[in-house]
């Protein structure tokens, strides 16, 4: 059976003789060719009013600079009369993969025009990592202040800070656990929380040389984060909890970290 691409070139009488003449008697013979036909035959959808506003705005210019650098393998044929509705619908799917062409090729220069950087790139592997995280996850007990210091020490003597459970106590919201991952060759220590009503959150700490910076905020995997640095490591608080929050407790641990 011929495709509706084929059907419809026949229409627009766009096919070779030969190719016409076996359409045509496909047509004639087989009653499902026929019933296709006579469909696309009596569409009459208003295609170019409807794509009118999108071939407006399509970067006309550089499509014609990226078609002209395409040689061309034979001379098309014109419709009689205007552009045929399957000529018509090709040029729709030019402009959108020369504009999703364009959009990347401005994404990658910004990327690679734009200041690195460092912390971008660990955030987002640890807010991939949490967002995996449920209640139930840390839901075990977390242990004595025996146990609670001896994992503090075992990942700050990692990342090259003192941490005690004073240092990275958050009000309101139980610690459970402290410990060592690695990203990128380098010791990241996360200590994670559980809040009773919005669910877990960590603080992560890793060695960093990018120098001092003012905490900011993000939204990453649909949590909040909180992050900054010192001199030597980069932080980050990420959460659930609503951001003016998640700034507040920030904050707080980040002035006992650094006192």
């Amino acid at each position: 059976m011929p495709s509706d691409e084929q059907l419809t070139a026949f229409i627009d009488g766009e096919l070779e003789a030969a190719e016409h003449d076996r359409i045509e008697r496909l047509i004639e013979s087989d009653a499902k060719v026929a019933e296709r036909f006579d469909l696309l035959s009596r569409s009459d959808l208003p295609f170019h009013e409807a794509f009118e506003p999108l071939l407006a705005a399509a970067p006309r210019a550089k499509l014609d600079a990226m078609l002209a650098a395409i040689p061309s393998s034979m001379e098309q044929k014109k419709a009689a009369s205007g552009v045929s509705r399957r000529g018509f619908m090709g040029a729709i799917a030019a402009c959108l993969v020369a504009g999703i062409a364009i959009d990347r090729a401005v994404i990658g220069i910004s990327h690679r025009l734009a200041k690195p950087d460092e912390g971008s790139e660990w955030r987002a592997v640890v807010a991939e990592y949490l967002s995996l995280y449920t209640p139930d996850t840390l839901s075990g007990p977390a242990g004595d202040r025996t146990e609670q210091v001896a994992q503090l020490n075992e990942v700050g003597s990692k990342v090259g800070l003192a941490l005690t459970p004073e240092a990275v106590t958050i009000p309101g919201i139980d610690f459970k656990r402290a410990i060592l991952l690695n990203y990128d060759s380098k010791p990241l220590a996360q200590i994670a929380y559980l809040d009773p009503e919005s669910g877990p959150m960590a603080l992560c700490i890793t060695p960093s040389t990018t120098g001092v910076s003012a905490p900011d905020m993000e939204n990453r995997r649909g949590m909040n984060v909180v992050y900054w640095s010192d001199a030597a490591h980069a932080f980050m608080l990420i959460g659930h909890l609503p951001i003016d929050r998640m700034k507040a407790l920030a904050d707080d641990v980040r002035g006992r970290l650094t006192a």
